[in-house]
Parts: structure tokens; sequence; C-alpha cells
């Protein structure tokens, strides 16, 4: 499902925001993306997006800004570090029988010895800032995703509804197949000039019972009556429902098309046309609910 969702947090003059963004995918799918200095706290991010979010390609793009009275101090030198630098370089340069002075360029160049704030800074410490502006951006994207849920549930409810009623005109057709199957063979067997064959022939009875027990679509019929009803209890379900409804639309589809294969009947084989129709618009739209 699509949304969009943004927070912000404020501590100790730095500011934190977090832009969220999904779109719809089959699976569960989340990058993030963190400032170098707060890369470790990339799992606590996928844990809290995971406990709102079960289906579709997530980014998280998570910033870290040092604040308007933070920006005259943005860079310290470690002088710890610097002093250790230079105690080994000029060892180094005794022993290599190296002249000349260790330049101040040279220790500022030297990994860590300049840092700016937020590498002052341990990435934990951040922790409540992020989770804070997270849950704001996730509130936002979840109340975008269940406005665009709640379209969804009035288009599947449309499929269904139309399924059903079609299913309805397949079960009031399928009593009468049998009885026009018997008066097409009788007719098929008076044209081919057999005499003496009627309705109560023995051995047109037996062909139209053996198309009976082969044409009977009751068990399917019933099957897609229940799988409707598990639909609907979806819906008043408050869990994520998708991969539910992905599994009642496999479902479906071999029911409708078991009934299309036994019916050898026109008026049956147009309500299959009408059903795989609507069914393929049910699964395409299901695979976008969460």
């Amino acid at each position: 499902m699509t949304g969009y969702g943004w927070g912000e947090d404020a501590q100790d003059g730095f500011k934190v925001t977090v832009e969220l963004s999904s779109v719809n995918r089959k699976q569960s799918e989340i990058t993030v993306n963190l400032p170098r200095e707060l890369e470790v706290l990339e799992a606590q991010v996928r844990d809290q997006v995971n406990r709102s979010i079960a289906r579709g390609r997530l980014t998280a793009r998570v910033s870290l800004h040092a604040g308007e009275g933070m920006a005259a101090a943005r860079v310290h030198v470690n002088r710890a570090l610097a002093k250790a630098y230079a105690n080994e370089l000029n060892r180094l340069a005794r022993e290599l029988k190296l002249t000349g002075p260790l330049s101040l360029d040279t220790l500022m160049r030297a990994p860590g010895v300049l840092q700016s704030n937020e590498e002052m800074a341990d990435a934990e410490d951040f922790w409540p800032s992020v989770e804070s502006a997270l849950k704001k951006a996730l509130a936002m994207l979840v109340k975008m995703r269940e406005r665009e849920g709640s379209h969804l549930q009035k288009d599947l409810m449309q499929r269904i509804a139309i399924m059903q009623k079609s299913v309805a005109r397949v079960k009031k057709e399928a009593p009468l197949v049998q009885q026009r199957y018997r008066e097409q063979l009788l007719e098929r067997i008076q044209h081919a000039g057999i005499e003496g064959v009627t309705l109560e022939d023995e051995r047109l009875i037996k062909e139209v019972i053996y198309f009976a027990d082969r044409s009977d679509i009751s068990e399917e019929i019933t099957r897609l009556e229940s799988h409707f009803q598990q639909f609907h209890d979806c819906l008043k379900s408050r869990e994520p429902v998708g991969r539910t409804l992905d599994f009642l639309a496999q479902e479906m589809n071999r029911e409708i098309n078991t009934i299309g294969s036994k019916a050898n009947d026109a008026r049956i084989s147009r309500e299959v046309v009408i059903l795989k129709a609507e069914l393929e618009k049910f699964r395409e739209q299901a695979q976008n609910v969460e």
C-alpha cells in the first residue's frame, strides 16, 4: 500500500528527521538510510517499522542536524588523540632517522583528530529522538494507508458482491442442466434417425445419470460460498489480511475453473467468464492490501 510519513524530534541542540515512503509490494521490503553516525541504529529502526508495517516496499530516511545554537561548535579537536598521533609519529621519525618537524597540518589530517558534534556523540544516545520522530512518521504513514485501505475495501466488496450474484445464478441453473442435456441428447438421437427412443428410455436415463455425476458442481458452489464468507470475516479483523486474501483468491480460482470444466452448459459458461473477470480484479487489488 502507498503512503508517506514525516516526523522530527529535537534533543540537546540536535534535530532528528525521519521520512517514510511506501509503495505496493506483495511481500515486505524495508530499506533504511541512516547518516554514518547513526548506522548502528538500523536494526532498531527496522524493528520499529515492522511493528506497524507488514507488507509493501518501504523506504526510511533518517537525518541528523545540529541546531542553530550548535552551528558555531560543529567541529572539535580530539586533543588526546592528536597527542597520541604526535608521540607515535615522532618516535617513528627517530627510528627511521627522518628529519624535519611534524606539522600541524599532518596531525589535522589524521583520522579522528577533527570530529563533528555528531561524531562525538554516542549513536545510542540519539535513539530516543530517532524513535520519537519515527513513531510520528509511522502514525502519519499508517493513517494514509488506512484511507487507501478503506477505498480498497469498497472495491473488493463490490467484486465479491458481483461474484456472489453470479454464483447464485449458477446455483439456480445447475439443476436444470441435466434436463437440458436429456432433451438435447434425445433431439440428437431423433435427428440421427433412431426410432423408438423416448425420454423414459433406460439407455437414455443411464446416459443422463452418468452426465449428472460427472457434471455435479454442488461441492464447488458450496466451497465458493464458504470463501465469500471468509472474505467478510476478514473485514472484521484488525490484523493484516492481505496474505489471507491472496490465499482466498487462489482457492476461488480453483473452484471457478472446476465449475467451468465440469458444467457443460452455455449459460453456466457465461457466468464462469464473469466470475473469472471479477476474480482477476479482486486478485490484483488484494495484493495491495496489508
